[in-house]
């Protein structure tokens, strides 16, 4: 069987006409409600976007007054400016002013924006490209989210930036062959799995309240980055607080500590993995060892412990 070539997207458009223009953004952007005005400045239109089904990289020129509203989407879309000035207003959240330079995700459940004359680039990623990504860094797929509120860190920034300089370099000339291309977008896709981190929807409800955001924020980060080597002291910081604050929390809402918390969520994922994997070729040990458990009598304990039967017993489920 052939296997699949991914779609080359390359679309360019210019005008100086403030009704072609926003035609254009609505029909390609599947928005409502846009309107269009004049500005002091002299009215200018570029639109560029260049990439394949997985991944486009896009950039916007619109000297003019345009807003609007986007409709929600299943692609996942970091958009910032270089210029002028933009709001963005999900509903029933506080506007997100933009800031020149500094990426926001556009809110998937659609948003209501307000541009004048400014520059605008985005990288806009498909979903089931994200969600090969997340899944292999043990996210549930289908349960994939991502929290456009949170601020992204001067390291997660730094991540981004760069990946996006490479995607760049690598995508906008239009040369780059069908295999290239979509290791770009499986870069683009991990850096922005490392930007913003991956809302869990089995989080009890109580750290959804306001009071316990520090906390959330420590807990969404073990679901994201579980697979490395993180530490009690990676999510103090994580959360803005004190080792010690962060037990205390840990305590109240789970009854165990940090790096209890992290080892439950690893040997969920350890039940993840051996739930989807052929028993036939599958390691229990290497299953462990990928997700930090090198001794197999106390890791075999710990998920009996935690998941009521022995690994062996969840691999034959699959069978």
């Amino acid at each position: 069987m052939a296997e699949h070539t991914p779609t080359r997207v390359q679309v360019e458009s210019q005008s100086d006409d403030l009704d072609v223009a926003r035609d254009f953004l609505a029909d390609a952007y599947a928005g409502n409600q846009w309107s269009a005005d004049r500005t002091d400045e002299a009215f200018r239109f570029r639109f560029r976007a260049v990439g394949d089904e997985a991944m486009t990289l896009r950039s916007i020129t619109f000297d003019g007054h345009l807003d609007g509203v986007m409709t929600p989407s299943d692609d996942f879309v970091v958009q910032w400016t270089t210029r002028g000035r933009g709001v963005v207003t999900a509903p029933g959240e506080d506007p997100i002013v933009m800031e020149p330079g500094r990426p926001q995700l556009w809110p998937q459940q659609g948003a209501a924006f307000d541009y004048a004359d400014y520059d605008q680039r985005l990288v806009q990623i498909n979903r089931s490209a994200l969600q090969e990504v997340a899944g292999e860094r043990g996210t549930d797929p289908a349960s994939l989210q991502l929290d456009h509120r949170v601020r992204p860190d001067d390291r997660a920034m730094q991540t981004w930036r760069s990946a996006v300089q490479l995607i760049s370099h690598t995508v906008l000339d239009g040369r780059a062959s069908p295999l290239l291309q979509a290791e770009m977008g499986r870069l683009g896709a991990l850096a922005l799995l490392e930007l913003y981190p991956v809302v869990s929807r089995t989080l009890p409800d109580e750290l959804l309240l306001p009071r316990n955001a520090h906390v959330r924020r420590a807990v969404e980060y073990v679901h994201e980055h579980c697979h490395l080597p993180i530490t009690s002291s990676d999510l103090a910081r994580v959360a803005s607080l004190s080792l010690r604050a962060l037990q205390h929390a840990f305590q109240r809402s789970f009854d165990c500590s940090p790096n209890a918390y992290i080892r439950r969520v690893r040997l969920d994922r350890v039940r993840d993995a051996l739930l989807r994997r052929d028993p036939a070729t599958t390691s229990i040990a290497d299953v462990a060892k990928e997700w930090g458990f090198a001794h197999a009598g106390r890791f075999s304990a710990s998920y009996l412990q935690q998941h009521g039967e022995y690994p062996r017993d969840t691999l034959r489920r699959t069978a």
